[in-house]
Formats: C-alpha cells, structure tokens, sequence
C-alpha cells in the first residue's frame, strides 16, 4: 500500500500505541501482524477510493500483547472529521446500519 509519495510512513503521524516495543517471548505476533496488515491494506484502499490522503489518515497494522491482528486508524484530527462525516453519510443512506 502506498499513499501520498515514498515517506508516507513517517511523515509525522505518530502511528505506535503506549505498548509500542512490548513483545512477550513465544507469542506468534506475525501471523497477527498479516491478518491486521490486509485488513488495514483493504481500508488504506479504500480511503483512497474516497479521495483522502494516506499522509493525512490511514490505517496501520499492529498486534496486541498476545499476537492478535489490530488494525488502527492514525490521522490529522481535520481528516478524521472528514472520514467520520464520510460514514456518517453511509449510514445515513443505509437507515443507519452501516
């Protein structure tokens, strides 16, 4: 997945959680780790398809203490305000079931 030119990842959205660097000995986090990162691949494509910029808000994957996929959402609070209005208006079209 790519988004708004080759740094995207480390343009200035801090996308590590407080438990960041935390890996407990014997637990599969990779397996995790892919589950989260199609998923997150899946909405970065998606957030693309609804013209936001990935340098703006994306999805970013993770995985929890014992190795479970966890995708995140990291934006500019600006973006985020536009993503939440983007559902809003889906859910709104939908009778509120998104």
């Amino acid at each position: 997945m790519t988004g708004a030119g080759e740094d995207w990842v480390s343009d200035g959205l801090d996308v590590a959680g407080a438990d960041y660097g935390l890996w407990v000995p014997g637990v599969d986090y990779v397996a995790g780790w892919r589950d989260a990162r199609e998923a997150a691949d899946r909405l970065n494509r998606a957030l693309l398809g609804a013209e936001l910029e990935l340098s703006d808000v994306r999805a970013v994957a993770s995985t929890n203490e014992e190795g479970r996929g966890v995708v995140r959402i990291a934006g500019w609070p600006g973006a985020v305000e536009r993503l939440a209005g983007l559902l809003e208006v889906l859910a709104d079209d939908n009778g509120g079931a998104a």
